[in-house]
């Protein structure tokens, strides 16, 4: 929160030390009100589930794909699994062995065809340890390897393994290698590849089939797209399973996604995007960013010409999203919670029509595989409710990996079938203890505390920002309209328009194409320019706007016209009347800038700025005719007031601006004073203790060492004291700048302008 605190105002708090001292994590009532009131101004905490009355969600429904291994297959598993259960190989790297052990235990439950790979790799570093008979340290580029062939999330890293590992000598490195023990571990993992080589079948891959028809059908019973994404662990199983499945009736209709994209497939699917694309602001020059959208359009693309499946790794269970598929497969069961919850996340989020459906692969001869799936959907619950568990129980596990490593050493440890159920059962009682106590503790301190009137608040600001986006839309759609009327076809269905001729001034920037606004739909699929208010055709056509000519002139709006109702215009058809538009800016220490309505009726009737606005977003018959007539004088001294009151609100706003940075700035002050006289204490502390010390000395040496110290510390105390007028200097400057901003502040400038005045009729 500190770290945070500064990236967004830095004399927030006065330093960490001053920060940790005041707000430890047992802090009292009152600390705790107060660090809430620190924070405010930029802490904004809404729930998901507070967002439900307005936002609506689908459920989550869960299935089980059970497969049962042949016999062939549960013996190369129990083999291998018995094999990492050593507690002393050369296979495995002893700084790394957990987590060398970890990523195979992975790769088995995965593919055949995964750990085939891996295990050539041990089996090659094995060979390389044997022709130089010694102990090689390159245990760190295994893990690499792995990780990067594997397409595993970065959290896997070396630096992340046991920290004790690093620290515990290696037996071999002391007593040299065992050349017959090498060569015995190497004929053990050439077995181990001939039996995998020689499976007749992939028991798991086969039932994927069925797995994905069971989705189709549940599909088609909500008329939801034809759509699944595959979830793997392994780079080498996701390449299997798409020669697998372009074997098996589904050619043509896959597409894979990792942290590469270099499939040649893949690569054909992005040269075609880009052809298709070219001359569009979506294809964006950066290769991998382009290779990304590319092949999410092609899953996408429901014309038949798409991708049905999408084979990934985790690279697609973070920033992607597929809220167009509703069916998800976990043929890997990750063992960290959160990893699923972030693979279900690409799909169901906002966007989604439809109930998602997610299938667990289990292994039914795995007492460990079926209790894994029992704790992350039972005991976390995971898939409950219309959001999971994402807003309290993943919020309160601790750290991912070391869960994963918990589990790791339930595979490692029990062999037999009720130890791994006791294993499970202790630990799932834990982590049930650990999650109650912490939801129930931040539920406590932070999320029932914050927004209470988060309701209320939310429904209005919701309906605000929809009000505002959409009217800034139109504003800018009607300024463009006007700006390229003579350059440009509109076709105001789409929000699209066709720029036949470029003005002048943009020949270099706006090239002539089809344009269309930016909103928050999807893009068509015709290749078009984005068009936004930064865009310098959009740019131009403000300015051209602004630039433009408006004399007093009389406006016919014809209410009829309008696609929507209002009914403060309503009651006002067949009127006549004024209306005068103010430009106000009123420069302090910064300008703060307005736009004042100001109109009346011509029986006298005053019209305050939300009508005004109402009126003028009212389509015009005709074109504006310039008069000669002026404004009446009402007009004008209701347009001064306006001005006055808005002047007047901006001051206040100062004022309260300048109150809130004083108080800050005391408590910033007071934080800084307080963590240098921490500082001072605990030296004085230490010096008073060495005295203590020096006093008990029994040798001339331990004499000398203390007096040593204390010396330094002595200094030290100096710099300390030193330091402590420094910041009460520092306090000071910051104390004269603030006056000198209120000076500032009191010296205001305001203009004001007309930027236009009209006769308006409502027919």
């Amino acid at each position: 929160m500190y770290g945070l605190s500064t990236l967004l105002d830095e004399h927030l708090f006065g330093s960490i030390e001053a920060f940790s001292r005041q707000y430890m994590p047992n802090m009292d009532t009152r600390q705790l009100a107060e660090l809430r009131g620190r924070i405010a101004p930029f802490t904004k905490r809404t729930l998901r589930r507070d967002v439900l009355e307005y936002v609506k969600y689908t459920e989550r429904k869960t299935l089980t794909q059970r497969f049962h291994p042949t016999d062939n297959e549960q013996w190369l598993y129990e083999r291998i699994t018995a094999f990492l259960q050593r507690e002393n190989s050369y296979a495995l790297p002893h700084r790394q062995r957990h987590l060398v052990a970890l990523i195979l235990h992975k790769l088995l439950a995965s593919s055949t065809y995964a750990v085939t790979v891996t295990l050539l790799a041990i089996r090659d570093r094995l060979q390389r340890l044997l022709e130089s008979s010694a102990v090689d340290s390159d245990g760190e580029s295994l893990v690499e390897q792995l990780i990067d062939d594997e397409d595993m999330a970065s959290d896997y890293a070396p630096d992340n393994d046991d920290e004790t590992a690093a620290f515990t000598p290696d037996p071999a490195a002391q007593n040299g290698i065992d050349a017959e023990v090498v060569r015995a571990e190497i004929a053990e993992i050439n077995a181990f590849i001939e039996q995998a080589r020689n499976l007749p079948v992939d028991s798991k891959a086969q039932s994927l089939l069925k797995a994905i028809e069971l989705g189709f059908d549940s599909m088609a019973s909500m008329h939801a797209p034809r759509k699944v994404i595959i979830f793997t662990e392994s780079r080498r199983t996701q390449d299997y399973l798409y020669c697998f499945l372009n074997a098996n009736g589904h050619t043509g209709k896959l597409v894979m996604f990792n942290g590469t994209n270099n499939h040649e497939d893949s690569t054909r699917i992005y040269q075609q995007w880009v052809r298709q694309n070219e001359g569009s602001d979506r294809v964006t020059g950066s290769s991998q960013v382009d290779r990304r959208t590319a092949l999410i359009d092609h899953f996408r693309d429901v014309s038949g010409r798409g991708a049905d499946i999408m084979i990934a790794t985790e690279a697609a269970a973070e920033g992607v999203n597929l809220q167009f598929c509703a069916l998800i497969i976990n043929y890997d069961l990750p063992w960290n919670p959160q990893r699923i919850e972030q693979r279900i996340g690409r799909c169901h989020r906002y966007g989604q029509r439809y109930d998602v459906v997610v299938i667990n692969f289990i292994n039914t001869r795995n007492q460990a595989d079926q209790r894994v799936l029992e704790l992350l959907t039972q005991k976390f619950n995971l898939f409950t409710g219309l959001f999971g568990a994402s807003d309290e129980v993943l919020g309160s596990i601790e750290n991912g990996l070391d869960f994963e490593k918990r589990i790791l050493h339930i595979y490692t440890t029990c062999r037999l079938p009720q130890d791994i159920d006791a294993a499970f059962q202790c630990l799932q009682a834990e982590m049930e203890d650990v999650i109650h106590s912490r939801i129930k503790e931040t539920q406590t301190q932070l999320l029932e505390h914050f927004d209470e009137d988060v309701h209320d608040r939310l429904k209005l600001r919701l309906e605000e920002a929809q009000a505002r986006l959409d009217k800034m839309s139109r504003w800018f759609w009607a300024v463009t309209r006007y700006a390229l009327a003579n350059h440009a076809q509109f076709d105001n269905q789409q929000h699209a328009f066709l720029l036949n001729t470029t003005p002048t001034e943009l020949k270099a920037k706006a090239p002539t194409g089809h344009y269309q606004l930016v909103r928050g739909s999807d893009p068509t699929d015709m290749p078009f320019h984005s068009y936004r208010l930064s865009h310098p055709l959009g740019e131009w056509s403000v300015t051209t706007g602004l630039n433009a000519d408006t004399p007093v002139a009389s406006v016919t709006f014809d209410y009829g016209q309008h696609n929507a109702r209002l009914m403060v215009i309503e009651r006002m058809l067949g009127q006549s009347g004024w209306l005068q538009l103010v430009h106000l800016a009123v420069t302090t220490c910064e300008t703060t800038e307005m736009l004042l309505f100001t109109g009346c009726t011509d029986d006298g009737q005053m019209l305050d700025q939300q009508t005004c606005e109402k009126l003028m977003s009212v389509p015009a018959a005709g074109q504006p005719t310039p008069i000669n007539p002026s404004a009446p004088a009402s007009l004008e001294g209701n347009s001064q007031r306006q001005v006055q009151a808005a002047v007047s609100q901006v001051l206040a706003s100062n004022q309260k601006l300048f109150v809130e940075e004083r108080d800050k700035l005391e408590k910033w002050a007071k934080d800084k004073l307080m963590a240098a006289e921490f500082q001072l204490e605990n030296t004085k502390t230490r010096i008073e203790q060495l005295h203590r010390d020096s006093r008990k000395a029994t040798t001339l040496q331990e004499q000398q060492v203390i007096q040593k110290e204390v010396i330094e510390l002595e200094r030290h105390r100096r710099k300390q004291r030193q330091e402590f007028f420094d910041v009460e200097d520092e306090i000071i400057q910051k104390r004269e700048s603030m006056i000198d901003a209120l000076q500032e502040r009191l010296h205001e400038v305001t203009k004001t302008g007309i930027l236009f005045t009209i006769r308006w009729t409502i027919i």
